[in-house]
């Protein structure tokens, strides 16, 4: 019987790593949408890479349609916060390791503050506590390119949402 443990050990090293490279691919999404980074965005898709936010009320399509979408409807937020939590990962396996292809489906809390709220004491200086909450789960599909692991799809599924309130009705003395 051969000796199929140094294998076994390169076939484990490398699922580890790969889970690595998606884990930062996931973070890096995060990161561009938060930080209004459209062109990073993008380039974490592979060329015919689509997303779907319509559960959110956005738009479906290519990662630059979409780009432009979300580069536009979210310009009324100062401060976007994607926490992406609880990632639950799935590589495609072949009969000897992993293939090219993965999935991730992920929770996400989405805090976010407009632009014109600031912090509610008038000075503007965009401190205060978001405005909009929104959660939901995201369904990652992910393939290894040349240039590292990309996104082809990505879905939003959003659950939940929280709207400003209102500001309480002054008290008159």
């Amino acid at each position: 019987m051969p000796n199929t443990e140094p294998m076994t050990q390169r076939v484990e090293l490398a699922a580890v790593l790969d889970r690595l490279a998606v884990d930062g691919l996931i973070t890096d999404y995060a990161v561009a949408v938060d930080d209004g980074d459209w062109e990073a965005y993008k380039g974490l898709f592979t060329a015919d890479g689509r997303a779907d936010y319509r559960s959110a009320g956005g738009v479906e399509g290519k990662a630059g349609k979409v780009a432009r979408w979300l580069e536009e409807s979210l310009r009324v937020f100062d401060m976007r916060q994607h926490l992406i939590v609880n990632r639950r990962f799935s590589f495609g396996v072949l009969e000897h390791g992993i293939d090219d292809t993965a999935r991730v489906q992920a929770d996400y809390l989405n805090p976010m503050r407009l632009a014109e709220a600031g912090d509610g004491d008038g000075d503007g200086d965009g401190s205060g506590p978001p405005d909009f909450v929104c959660g939901g789960r995201y369904d990652f599909g992910l393939l290894r390119t040349d240039d590292g692991w990309r996104l082809r799809e990505v879905i939003v599924r959003e659950k939940w949402r929280r709207l400003p309130s209102r500001p309480p009705a002054a008290v008159v003395d």
